[in-house]
Order: structure tokens, then C-alpha cells, then sequence
């Protein structure tokens, strides 16, 4: 076999390659791991992985080819963020003074702020502003291991700013940096100007909007913020049926702040991913594993909201739950390192460091509909990351360690 590109030297390879996707129960302590390991890339895709004492039987390089050397290192699958709120203007660190004085969320929006406060300044930004804002945050993802990642509209909540949202997701998908899905969330809450007339800005989302982002495949998903206060329930199964009938995916922000029925209306739906699930109970928690429903959970969220909940991590994974993480990269949650995801996976949502690693990869993976990523498998794209740590467990263990030695986008170091 002739590679381009031969990474050696690695304490440890964390493949994935082997179990069931999505991975639950104990199958998601199970890392494929190979000790003193070597991958050989060619054409973008893995080519070989296995022992390094067996490289040289097994690969040789073209005529150019390289080799490089990361002794003592864990070489990992792409990290894949698998919820984000990429492209938004402004910020709001004037709010954590109220979080940190005990004013909630809900509490914030009621009086104009956080999410709405995000969609004035998103509807007045230009596309090249929300374009280069997203691409240097997006380049700063990267380089801290992130190589495919969902990313949502919502913080428009009118039809030309939301246009315009998806249009910058899918130029920032063309520029030959990591992997991006685009979602649909006009259902992020209903608009101040419609604050008295919700049926109607529901069937405008049901009846212009939605038809019009599946007519253009703007977007891969449609999800909704059900949660008091936004979305009900009903509603939530209004628009979703929609999507689904429109031939898109769909997801659900689910039980943040209350239970309210959406881990439940997600298992129902067979969505393809429920989010936060913070308040999500047990009947909702077993629902979601019957349905093989994934959930995608959010650790650094409630950290950031100084809340005192933590997701429920354990309690998932313990009940057949398929678990993905997310940054929730957002003005509230406004996180782009996945390592700091993985350790508040660990230390908040009470994961193990494999079951974080896993959740992470080959898992948030399924969760965005990516089944050629979050694995190092011959013939998938050779996204990879090299931590310069001697075990994968460290990964997750180590608060505050820096950014990755390297970072591979289908055999390519990021040139974007």
C-alpha cells in the first residue's frame, strides 16, 4: 500500500472502528485503542492503521510522501460537535452579573435580553460581517480538534435574516475547512413582534418558511426550542411533522429548564437527536433509549448558566441511552474547545473519559447524520487529532491542557 502521509510515534491510536453505531451501554467504553500505533493517509482517507512495529511491512510512501513523528501522543478520531450556534453578532457578558445574582434564563429573555438581545444584533450584522465573526470562531474550533460540527440557524427569527444565516452556514461548508450541517431553527422562540400572535408566526413557519429551506436544501434538519416559555409540546410536534414530511431531519432542544414533554415528543418522532435534556426525567430518559432516539448533551451549558443541575450523563448512558456532546457554542454558552466539553462530560455529566471519548466521536457522529466520521477506519476520511498526552483517558482528565499537537481535515493540516 502507498501512502501520502505516515503518522507515527503514538503512545496510543483510539480507532472506534470496531461495535455498533450509534454505541450504548458498555460498548461505549469500548475504544478500539492500539498501543504504539501508526496511520498511513492517502488520497484524504485513512489507508492503514495498526501496530507502528508493522508500518514498514505494511505501507510505503510515494515518491513525496512524508512522515511525521508524534512521540509519546494519542492520535484520536475528528472530535464532532454535534450542537452549535456558530453564526451570531455580538455578545453578552453583561448578563453573567445577572446569572451570578440569580436571574434565570427565561427570566432574562422576559425582559428583552439573551436570546433576543443576540437576534437584534444579528438582524442589523451584514453577511460578511456574520461571515468573517463565524469563520474566526469556526478556525479556533479547529485548532482545538473539531473537525466536523452541526451548526444552527435561529437567531434571525424572520425569514430574510434566517435566509441569511443558512447562506453564510453553507459558505462557510465550501471552504475546505471541516465537515458543517446545516439545521433549520426558526423555532428558537417566537419573534417580539408576534409576541401576542404566536399561531400566526407558527404557521408562517409551517407553511413558507419550512417549505422554502427544504425546496433550496438549506438545511439537512429542522429543530425547535420546546421548553416553557418558547415552544409547547404541541406546537414542537406541529412544525416537526412538517420537516419530516418535507423529507428533513429533525431535532429537538428538549428539557432544559423543565420537563415539558420533550424528551418524550422526540422519542415519538424518532427525531434524530434530542438536545440539553438537562430536566429530562426517567420516563422520558427510557423513552428515548426505546426509540433509540440519540441525546445530545450539553455539559458546559449549565456551567455557564451557573445552574445548579448537572446533565445526566450517568443516568443516560446507565439506561441504553445513545450520548452525543455539543459545545452549544453560543452569546450564552460561548465555548469553542471540545477538550473543555469532554472533562465537564467527565466531572459535570458524570461520564467516564472513554464513554466521553466516544460520545464525542463516532456517536455525535450518528447524531448529525455523519456515518463516514468519528472513526480512523481504511477508506473514511483521515480527520484526526493528535493530543500530546500518553493516554486517551487524559484527554478528558486534564483540566485546562492545551490545544492539540496537530489536527489532520481529511489528511490535510487546516489551510483555511
Amino acid at each position: 500500500m502507498k501512502a501520502d502521509l505516515l503518522l507515527t510515534g503514538f503512545e496510543e491510536v483510539v480507532t472506534m472502528a470496531d461495535g455498533p453505531i450509534p454505541r450504548t451501554g458498555p460498548a461505549m467504553s469500548e475504544l478500539g485503542r492500539i498501543d504504539r500505533g501508526a496511520i498511513a493517509i492517502a488520497q484524504g482517507k485513512v489507508l492503514w492503521v495498526g501496530p507502528a512495529a508493522r508500518a514498514r511491512a505494511s505501507v510505503t510512501l510515494r515518491h513525496g510522501g512524508a512522515t511525521r513523528h508524534f512521540p509519546g501522543g494519542v492520535a484520536l478520531p475528528g472530535l464532532v460537535d454535534a450542537h452549535t450556534h456558530l453564526v451570531f453578532a455580538g455578545s453578552r457578558e453583561r448578563e453573567v452579573e445577572q446569572k451570578v445574582r440569580g436571574v434565570s434564563y427565561l427570566e432574562i429573555a422576559r425582559s428583552g435580553g439573551g436570546l433576543f438581545q443576540t437576534v437584534r444584533a444579528t438582524r442589523t450584522a451584514s453577511p460578511a460581517s456574520l461571515y468573517e465573526q463565524a469563520l474566526d470562531r469556526l478556525r479556533r474550533m479547529v485548532r482545538w480538534g473539531t473537525t466536523s460540527l452541526e451548526v444552527k440557524s435561529g437567531y434571525g427569527l424572520n425569514w430574510k435574516t434566517e435566509q441569511r444565516l443558512l447562506n453564510v452556514i453553507r459558505r462557510l461548508g465550501r471552504i475546505g475547512g471541516p465537515t458543517i450541517v446545516p439545521t433549520f431553527l426558526g423555532g428558537h422562540a417566537y419573534p417580539p413582534e408576534y409576541a401576542d400572535r404566536h399561531e400566526e408566526y407558527l404557521r408562517e413557519l409551517i407553511t413558507t418558511q419550512l417549505p422554502e429551506v427544504a425546496r433550496r436544501r438549506l438545511a439537512r434538519y429542522c429543530d425547535v426550542f420546546c421548553e416553557k416559555g418558547f415552544f409547547s409540546a404541541s406546537e414542537s410536534r406541529r412544525l416537526l411533522r412538517t420537516a419530516q414530511g418535507l423529507g428533513m431531519g429533525v431535532k429537538i432542544h428538549a428539557d432544559e429548564f423543565t420537563e415539558c414533554g420533550g424528551a418524550r415528543l422526540a422519542a415519538e418522532l424518532r427525531a434524530d437527536s434530542a438536545d440539553h435534556l438537562l430536566e429530562a426525567g426517567v420516563e422520558g430518559r427510557k423513552a428515548l433509549a426505546r426509540a433509540g432516539v440519540p441525546a445530545v448533551l450539553l455539559p458546559v451549558t449549565p456551567f455557564a448558566s451557573l445552574s445548579a443541575r448537572r446533565p445526566p450523563g450517568r443516568e443516560m448512558v446507565d439506561e441504553g441511552v445513545a450520548v452525543a456532546l455539543g459545545t452549544d457554542l453560543s452569546p450564552n454558552s460561548w465555548v469553542e474547545a471540545m477538550p473543555l466539553v469532554l472533562a465537564h462530560a467527565v466531572y459535570g455529566a458524570r461520564l467516564t473519559p472513554q464513554e466521553a471519548l466516544t460520545a464525542a466521536t463516532v456517536n455525535s457522529a450518528h447524531a448529525i447524520g455523519l456515518p463516514d466520521r468519528g472513526r480512523l477506519v481504511p477508506g473514511l476520511p483521515a480527520d484526526i487529532v493528535v493530543m500530546d498526552v500518553p493516554s486517551a483517558e487524559q484527554v478528558a482528565y486534564r483540566l485546562g491542557h492545551g490545544p492539540p499537537a496537530a489536527v489532520y481535515l481529511s489528511g490535510q493540516e487546516p489551510g483555511f
